[in-house]
This record gives structure tokens, sequence and C-alpha cells, in this order.
């Protein structure tokens, strides 16, 4: 291990030289970021700290390939090893999730959700309608059948869960291209506890009559019942959509189980492979049988060239992913968000939905006098980094905001337990009670400016700094 750990180091150390050699200030923020990082107390719950195994493996000559099609049907010559490292990340994926289909091409989670929708539209509209015709492609109907097909490509239905309640910007949020390309309405939480009503769910379902179901969040700190929701979906005949990017890992490391395990229930699953997964920046979808020839069309249907050296990441993550130890992580993930949760909680600071049963804990700041906004800058100055994050009906909007959303992955990955997740519950909530508005200049309440209690954001990034170095980031990594 130590042998492995003088490697890395030395790699990183000879690849910022070679960048240095060509624009050094690129060379100076890498290195500054990674002094930061590991000064600060990172609670952003869709980041986390990649492997160097899985960091190393996105700076190679892959990413000099032109790659589209798919594996064995490229439109390009001289992808034999693309092939390869493709497929791997799909034999992965497909093993640690027990899907029957993976498709691991997306840039992104919003183009994994894009290429989702589009799949299904695919399937569900423009097969039965090129059937309808005898058909076999678009490319064959006439002038005014196709102005048909897209008439109904564009004219379906879409029920998601409302950014406020939780949901993504995908999810049919209107001002997003979800919300533009689908005929949306969205579903919310319970007003008084902030919870999925299932109930309330399928009138809202029934009523509607949507093609696409959607379930899923980025920002709702409690378990979904996939099987419910794949009720829902049956009754009204909707494809069952689930974005699990936010708690893919907790699917991997097995905490999420029977029917809070979206795979066996959802006909589409989409997901980023970063956030709590650990790997590279990236999208991949997961889907059954039924659906997967309509996936593999995502190039050319919505994305370009796959970016093959962070499919190779990919692979590599997904490897790390099926290993043992990565259950224990995935645990101690959900663990350590209950005691953050908890220490919260003892010192009076108002959680959404009272608690956390995933990887999120989501703060109301509103009871402190503050907006999300605020908070979120006044931690930032303090050494704590997180984002600020609607709350179900927030006053404030989706710009300044009633909450804080915090996620436990990242400093878990750094090795920090349930007794320092709840130190960390104590240093926020000084810094929040420490923090009041500002005055505009006509002397009105702020949204935006804040002032901290003297010597209050010193002291507690100088804390932050100080409990960091008890659990190092990438432990013998020097760039000195």
């Amino acid at each position: 291990m130590a042998d492995l750990t003088a490697l890395t180091s030395s790699a990183y150390q000879q690849a910022l030289e070679v960048i240095a050699s060509v624009e050094p200030r690129i060379a100076d923020a890498t290195k500054q970021e990674l002094a930061d990082q590991r000064a600060s107390l990172k609670l952003i719950a869709s980041e986390n700290y990649a492997s160097p195994a899985v960091l190393l493996t996105m700076g190679t000559w892959f990413s000099d390939k032109y790659a589209e099609g798919t594996v064995g049907h490229r439109f390009y010559a001289g992808c034999q090893n693309v092939d390869t490292v493709e497929q791997l990340a799909a034999d992965h994926a497909k093993e640690l999730f027990g899907a029957e289909y993976a498709y691991v091409q997306p840039h992104s989670g919003i183009d994994a959700n894009l290429t989702a929708y589009w799949a299904i539209l695919a399937h569900r509209v423009e097969g039965p309608w090129l059937e309808k015709f005898g058909a076999k492609n678009v490319a064959e109907l006439s002038e005014a059948d196709w102005e048909s097909l897209r008439a109904e490509l564009g004219n379906q239905r879409l029920l998601g869960m409302s950014l406020d309640a939780g949901g993504h910007l995908t999810h049919g949020f209107r001002p997003n291209i979800s919300g533009k390309m689908f005929h949306q309405q969205q579903y919310g939480t319970d007003p008084e506890t902030g919870l999925l009503d299932y109930d309330v769910v399928r009138a809202k379902a029934r009523e509607f009559k949507p093609l696409v179901l959607v379930a899923g969040y980025s920002a709702y700190p409690r378990r979904v019942n996939f099987a419910k929701m794949r009720e829902i979906a049956d009754e009204v005949g909707a494809t069952l959509m689930v974005d699990m990017a936010h708690f893919a890992g907790l699917v991997a490391g097995k905490v999420f189980t029977g029917d809070e395990d979206p795979i066996p229930h959802a006909h589409v699953v989409t997901s980023t492979s970063h956030k709590s997964l650990r790997g590279p920046r990236g999208g991949f979808i997961l889907a059954t049988e039924e659906y997967a020839p309509s996936v593999d069309r995502g190039c050319p249907l919505v994305l370009g060239g796959p970016l093959s050296h962070v499919m190779a990441a990919k692979a590599v993550a997904f490897a790390e992913a099926r290993q043992e130890s990565f259950q224990t992580y995935a645990q101690d993930v959900a663990d350590n968000a209950q005691a953050l949760a908890e220490g919260f909680k003892r010192r009076g600071i108002t959680l959404v939905t009272d608690g956390t049963d995933n990887h999120i804990v989501l703060l109301d700041v509103s009871p402190l006098g503050l907006t999300g906004r605020q908070a979120e800058s006044a931690l930032l100055d303090s050494g704590v980094v997180t984002n600020r994050n609607s709350v179900p009906a927030d006053p404030n909007g989706a710009w300044y905001t009633s909450g804080i959303r915090l996620g436990t992955p990242a400093l878990t990955t750094r090795g920090l337990g349930a007794s320092d997740f709840d130190y960390v519950a104590e240093l926020i909530t000084q810094v929040l009670k420490s923090t009041t508005p500002g005055r505009t200049s006509a002397g009105a309440a702020s949204k935006a400016s804040y002032v901290i209690a003297d010597g209050v954001a010193g002291g507690t990034k100088a804390a932050a700094a100080e409990l960091m170095e008890k659990f190092p980031l990438y432990p013998g990594l020097d760039l000195s």
C-alpha cells in the first residue's frame, strides 16, 4: 500500500509539472483546489471524492477518441478498445445493480434523463406509430405522417416530483427542457409532514394519466417505496422512470433493498456515476430488456460522441463499488446522516421531514430569520461548503430559498463517524445562530447580505481545518 501511495503521489507531481510547462496557472489552481478541499467541511450532497484510480483513468488518450454508436456498431473506425471499455463499464453496472441492461454513454445526469425520456417516447409512441403505417423508421413516413408523429411525441404527459418538494429540475420543472417537451404536472409532499403521500400521487396519476411517472429526488431526505410507485404507474398505463442519481450508492451498497430498491420495479432507471457512488462525473441508464433497443439509440437520438475516458473511469468506479467494503461505506453514509440530523435536532434546528433515512439532511433556516442564500454564504465563510435549497412551499423561491441541503457521502469517504458528524452539527449551528440578515441601502432586511458575529467565522474555519487534519484527503499525496 505504501508503494501504491508513493506511485500515486509521483504520478500527480509529474502530471502537474507537465501541465505547468504549458499553463502554470491551471496547475496552481489544481493544487489550490486540493488544498481547499482538504481544509473544508464538504457537505454538498451531490459531491464526493473519487479514488486516485478513478481520477487517473480519466487522464488518458481515450480522451482523443470519437466513438458514436454502440459496442460493435460504431460510425468511426478504430474503436475496438473503446468497445472493450464500454462493455466492461456496462457489465460492471449490470452486476452491481442487478439490472437487465446498462447504457453508460450519457455525459451527465441530465443527459441520462433526456436520453431516457426520448427513449420512452420512441418505445411508447414512435414505435407503435411506425407500425401503424408499416414503416421501419421515420424516414419512410410521408411528410404529413411525420408531422402527425411530431405532434404525438410533443404532446405526451409526465408526472414528476415538484422542485420545492425535493424533485429535480429535469422532473418536469417548467423552465427546464423536461417541462417544455412534455405536458407536465407535478406531485408534492404532505404540507404538514413533508413526506410523500402515495394516495395523493395515485389520485393525481389517475386524473392526469401520464405516459411517464418519474420517481426519485435530489433533496428529499427520506426513502421512496418504488413498489408502490410501480403499482401507480401500472394502474394508469405509465412507464415508471426512477432518477436515482443521488442515492445510487445506497442502492449499490445494499442499504436500499426490497421495495426501496428501484431496479426490480422501474422500467427505466437513470443515475449519475458520482455523488454517493464515488465515480467520475457522468451519467448512465439501467433498463429492462424491453426498453434496451430504444435506449441504445441515445446516439443519434440525444447524444453525440461518448466520452471514452469517462466511460473507462465509470468501469473502474463500478468495479470498486462491487467490493464488499463499499457496502460498509454505504451503510456508514446513512448512519452518519442520522447522527447529523439528530445533532441538529438536539440543538434546536428545524429539519424538513424532521429527520432523514437516506444521505440527505435538509435544514429549514427560516426560523432563524435567514434565507438559504445567507446561510450558505455564512457557512462558506466559515469553512463549511453546502448549497442552498428550496423547502416545500418555499416563500423565498428557488434563488434565495429557505433551506440548506447537506449530505454525508464526501465526509464519510474521509472516514468521519457518528460523533464527528455530531460535532459538525455543532459547528454549523454555531454559525447559523451567530448570523443575522444584512440591510439593503434603503434599510430593509436583505435576502442576500448577512452579518456574522465577530470571531465566529474564523473560529469555525480553524475548527473545521483541525477536524479535517484528522481525516486526511488522499493521504500521502504530496504536491509541494
